[in-house]
């Protein structure tokens, strides 16, 4: 246990929005989730999309215990009364077809409108429907997603070799989504097609996941909310109690190295918590 651990709080949210943790695949960060977990508590949590990831597990089985406490912990959370919503995105698309079931205190709905404190309307949901790639040839969807952890494992050996030279930690497809013009587009037509349908609906925002990128803008006056992931970003949206929202970056502001393969006071153990 570090300076830092001893001194954490427990932080206390009206809400927490988290999405693609892609449970299931080597490249999902559960200890730092689970950390995140321990101390922060939430009335309500939203699985904002691409909690487990169904693509990866049909084509290689992957589970390690870390994965299984961070869905035990959820778990426990709604047991003891905190309001779990569970909307699926493509990755754990076969959850869709339970549309407006519960499953040990978990809610699933294909997407849900949030009132946060102050009386604002938000839509939540995955995203990919707004994504023509998914919406239209979801083929190159699955080409996408095989390119994508490629990218990711080739990411975490070159960082390995960085860290020997003293380097810190880059992330090589955080720079191609910012430097590749196509890229940048695709989540710029993105985040506009979402704040279009959270307009036409006459809503104030729209949270949501799927492109992996973190943001809070506003949009010709909608506020657009991408709460990350936990691959790469490693950030949750959080809702204070007079109904702030802020994005939280846990794993910068924790210090934790993206290449550790796990955190400090005994996360493996934090599902018991």
């Amino acid at each position: 246990m570090n300076a830092q651990t001893s001194t954490l709080q427990l932080r206390q949210y009206r809400s927490i929005f988290i999405s693609d943790l892609h449970l299931g695949t080597r490249g999902c960060k559960a200890e730092f989730l689970l950390d995140f977990l321990k101390y922060n508590e939430a009335d309500n949590i939203y699985l904002v999309g691409d909690i487990i990831d169904c693509w990866r597990l049909k084509k290689a089985w992957f589970w390690a215990q870390s994965h299984n406490d961070v869905v035990q912990k959820l778990l426990r959370k709604a047991r003891k009364g905190t309001r779990v919503v569970y909307v699926p995105g493509n990755h754990d698309e076969p959850l869709r077809d339970y549309d407006g079931m519960t499953f040990g205190d978990v809610a699933v709905v294909n997407e849900i409108v949030h009132v946060t404190a102050d009386g604002r309307r938000y839509l939540v949901v995955h995203g990919d429907a707004f994504d023509g790639v998914i919406k239209y040839a979801k083929w190159l969807a699955y080409l996408g997603d095989t390119a994508y952890h490629c990218v990711l494992t080739l990411n975490h050996w070159y960082n390995h070799i960085r860290v020997r030279l003293g380097l810190q930690y880059w992330s090589l497809s955080a720079y191609l989504k910012t430097q590749v013009k196509d890229a940048v587009k695709f989540i710029s037509d993105f985040e506009d097609a979402m704040a279009a349908e959270a307009r036409r609906r006459g809503l104030d925002g729209v949270i949501c996941g799927h492109i992996h990128k973190a943001e809070s803008r506003m949009i010709e006056g909608i506020h657009y909310i991408n709460d990350g992931d936990w691959v790469e970003s490693c950030t949750a949206l959080v809702e204070h109690m007079d109904g702030r929202l802020e994005i939280v970056e846990w794993a910068a502001n924790r210090n934790f190295s993206m290449l550790a393969p796990t955190v400090v006071d005994d996360v493996e153990h934090h599902a018991a918590a």
